[in-house]
């Protein structure tokens, strides 16, 4: 559990490492125009991270916020319009 209690937390680090620095060097609301292929990239993670960790977020996670995540998993470059 611990284990991958702290590949989790390292991941969401990550992603959130990201965001800010996407949204810094881009000028904050232009994150939205980010490449398809990084949009692409962050969708794949999220899923990844998500099917790993499953048991783990299973109470963490209400049901709208799981809706929100496989929305932006199936269309990630369509999400933000």
């Amino acid at each position: 559990f611990n284990a991958e209690e702290k590949d989790l937390l390292e991941s969401i680090s990550a992603l959130k490492a990201a965001v800010t620095v996407l949204s810094k060097h881009h000028g904050g609301d232009a994150f939205l125009q980010v490449p398809r292929s990084h949009m692409l990239s962050v969708a794949a993670t999220l899923q990844h991270q998500l099917r790993k960790h499953s048991s783990l977020l299973q109470g963490t996670l209400t049901p709208s916020e799981r809706r929100v995540a496989a929305a932006f998993i199936q269309a990630p470059q369509d999400y933000f319009d």
